[in-house]
């Protein structure tokens, strides 16, 4: 891993009314816990708020930080590490203060709601980005230049990096760390979180989606649809699909595409993914079980799909949600 040469030290992370105090405590346990251990100079942080003095926190409680917008857009490393409301734009000053961090060649990074930040500053469009996959579109919605990827945990385009939700944030961390300091030192400050240096997969394990009955039990699309949610271990073929509508196989292809946007076999692969969530987390059945229970034809084809919907393994997945002990 090569080690940035000259290592930014500056970092400052916005407090804004009403926050959680979780996002900013990850960047001030990161950046801001002095690590002696490491035997090496560290980084300076600096904790700022739009307006300096008191900033009312979740639960009743308040944190009081002198320094304001100027401090902030003056470090190596700016963080905005959420907003207070997606649904309504930074405000003027924010706005400025990043634009003029960005100008100034500042890195500009931001945890969960926080991209919507950057993305009112102009500093998201054209780009790839991510937020938390619960806002995900709505970041769409209101900037629709911005390139969302709500299936990973971070995306980091160099001068401007973006994580999803607020455990995601910590991933980031860890991640400029190591651009800064190597893996070595990473791996060390990961281990003194108690949390992984690395994490596999993306945002898509996290989202809750589980297997749904289809509406309109009047449809033919539909009933077919329904049909094969309890019937996925069987071998399942466009052809049997559009029996159960009563359609012919051209006709059912166009019908299924206009009624869900995808083509029945796509959807079919999700679905027997999702029916493979469940045991994967109550069961200790063996991959191949699960694989052959969920209609995949074999272990392999199970695995590579598992991996390309839901950016993980099954293993990973089962080590991550398991909820009973092996």
């Amino acid at each position: 891993m090569t080690v940035s040469p000259e290592v930014r030290r500056t970092v400052s992370v916005l407090a804004y009314p009403g926050m959680s105090v979780f996002e900013t405590g990850i960047v001030t346990e990161v950046f801001g816990l002095p690590r002696p251990e490491l035997d090496r100079p560290w980084y300076d942080l600096t904790v700022c708020a739009e307006q300096p003095g008191p900033v009312p926190l979740l639960g009743g409680a308040s944190l009081e930080t002198p320094f304001g917008l100027d401090t902030f857009a003056a470090a190596d490393t700016v963080i905005v590490p959420g907003v207070p409301d997606v649904t309504v734009d930074p405000s003027p000053d924010l706005v400025a203060a990043l634009r003029l961090a960005h100008r100034r060649g500042a890195r500009l990074m931001s945890i969960c709601s926080g991209a919507f930040a950057l993305a009112g500053a102009g500093l998201l469009d054209g780009r790839r980005a991510t937020t938390h996959w619960r806002y995900a579109d709505e970041l769409r919605r209101r900037h629709p230049a911005v390139r969302v990827d709500a299936d990973v945990l971070y995306v980091d385009l160099g001068d401007v990096l973006t994580s999803a939700g607020s455990a995601a944030g910590l991933d980031l961390c860890v991640h400029v760390v190591r651009q800064d300091h190597g893996s070595t030192v990473a791996n060390a400050v990961a281990r003194r979180l108690v949390t992984a240096p690395h994490r596999d997969g993306g945002q898509a394990q996290f989202i809750e989606a589980p297997v749904s009955p289809v509406a309109h039990d009047d449809d033919g699309v539909a009933r077919s649809m329904d049909w094969a949610l309890g019937h996925l271990a069987q071998p399942i073929t466009v052809e049997t699909l559009a029996a159960r509508a009563r359609m012919s196989s051209r006709s059912y292809l166009r019908h299924f595409a206009r009624a869900t946007g995808s083509s029945p076999i796509r959807w079919l692969i999700v679905q027997r993914v999702r029916a493979s969530l469940a045991p994967l987390e109550t069961s200790d059945w063996p991959v191949e079980r699960i694989a052959s229970l969920v209609g995949f034809d074999s272990p392999v084809t199970f695995r590579y799909h598992f991996g390309r919907i839901m950016r993980t393994s099954p293993a990973a997945y089962r080590r991550t949600f398991r909820t009973t002990p092996m």
